[in-house]
């Protein structure tokens, strides 16, 4: 028996095929879909350019830029390059436009909003906000671009619903870069974490939920952490290993009046077993499904050495034989149980799934734009094809609880493409 042969080949096979039927819903959905974004396109040449440009990004095209996706479709290049990179039409209303259809079909007051920043790398100085800075997928400084991100993360299903490009200082102060990459005037200099609370802000209006996420990028900064408690919202923020804690439940050593400062991965291995919990992450939780947590009232100090506020340590711990720990700071009152602090944590999980979907499967790391309106107008079609995306994979794993993303994009690709050469 040959491998093509044998039964797992063959339901493979059997998941990849597309039929006509197939193709002709995935072209209704898709048409159903984009009438509900059309209008925030102003002109009637731009409704088609935009179906042009959706329909590129889910098809299975191996580069999704402005140029083979505008031969796909049998279509002038220029045209579909100037929709991208500089066409007269408003991101932030398609954006509002996404966070309301995000917050109508996924709406939850535990939702998790994630903040992630994420860089694209660039050769040459010349698009907008290039600098050597650093790159979280190589692990590295490289020169690159940078936008934070902001995810929203449910039980049932995860979007990307904003975005803003970060324009280091060199850049910001430099008039004649600004002027080539058509930066807008009111466009200055913000640390990453400002343009996060700006996010957050933003979306909060149209998206209901429980907490705010990310990275030690963010939870080590003190104001950030500040920013948020000042907005009434709850968070759990990956914070650095060496960050100093002073643990208010431990009795202070003779003759002190307040516990000693430690680094968080010092007081760790002091804890006896009985201070850890074992906990399962419940369906919908990506990730490890089982780890241990332990958790404390501490303090830390901010840049300055001031001293802040209460916050609950929260350590995590992979069941690994070569664990992965995590440590965060969050804030949150006593009543909320430390089993709920960890599930916020796994939601990052789904963003960074989501995130990763949006590189391969749609495109988002696929561009030749160079402006600041380029880079907004192309990430922003990239969240809408993603969001699209993702209602499509609920609706098929509904039918298909074997359904993944991999077979689905694979099957809508097909079909996508099928219907914008017709």
């Amino acid at each position: 028996m040959s491998l093509l042969e044998q039964a797992t080949a063959q339901a493979l096979l059997a998941d990849a095929e597309v039929s006509p039927a197939d193709v002709a819903q995935c072209r209704l959905r898709l048409e159903c879909f984009l009438q509900r974004y059309l209008p925030r396109f102003y002109r009637v040449e731009q409704h088609e350019l935009a179906r042009v440009v959706l329909q590129g990004k889910l098809s299975n095209l191996e580069r999704k830029t402005a140029e083979p996706i505008a031969y796909q479709a049998r279509r002038p290049r220029k045209p579909v390059q100037h929709f991208v990179g500089a066409g007269g039409w408003d991101d932030e209303a398609v954006m509002t436009e996404l966070r309301q259809h995000v917050a109508q079909s996924w709406s939850d007051p535990d939702a998790v909003l994630v903040l992630d920043p994420s860089a694209f790398v660039k050769s040459g100085a010349d698009s907008c906000g290039v600098a050597r800075q650093w790159c979280g997928r190589l692990g590295k400084v490289e020169n690159c671009q940078v936008g934070v991100f902001l995810a929203y993360v449910t039980a049932t299903g995860q979007s990307l619903v904003d975005r803003q490009l970060y324009l280091p200082q060199e850049w910001a102060q430099d008039k004649a870069r600004r002027r080539q990459t058509h930066v807008p005037a009111v466009v200055s200099f913000q640390e990453r974490w400002r343009i996060g609370l700006a996010l957050l802000d933003r979306s909060r209006v149209e998206l209901p939920c429980g907490w705010v996420a990310g990275d030690d990028e963010f939870g080590r900064c003190a104001a950030f952490r500040a920013g948020l408690r000042g907005r009434g919202l709850r968070y759990v923020l990956d914070v650095p290993s060496n960050t100093l804690i002073r643990d208010l439940e431990e009795p202070p050593p003779a003759g002190q009046r307040r516990p000693p400062w430690r680094r968080a991965d010092d007081w760790v291995p002091a804890l006896p077993h009985s201070r850890w919990r074992k906990v399962r992450l419940g369906a919908g939780a990506k990730g490890p499904k089982v780890v241990w947590a332990t958790q404390a009232w501490v303090q830390t100090k901010d840049e300055d050495g001031r001293v802040g506020p209460r916050e609950r340590l929260v350590v995590i711990r992979t069941t690994d034989r070569e664990p992965q720990t995590w440590y965060t700071l969050a804030h949150a009152s006593a009543e909320v149980p430390l089993a709920t602090l960890v599930t916020v944590h796994s939601r990052r999980h789904g963003a960074e799934e989501v995130f990763a979907a949006g590189k391969g499967e749609v495109g988002l790391s696929h561009y030749e734009v160079r402006s600041w309106i380029g880079w907004h107008h192309h990430v922003t079609l990239s969240l809408l094809a993603l969001w699209f995306l993702e209602m499509e994979k609920k609706q098929l794993g509904k039918k298909n609880p074997g359904a993944d993303r991999a077979s689905i994009t694979r099957n809508h690709g097909a079909a996508v493409t099928t219907a914008g050469t017709q």
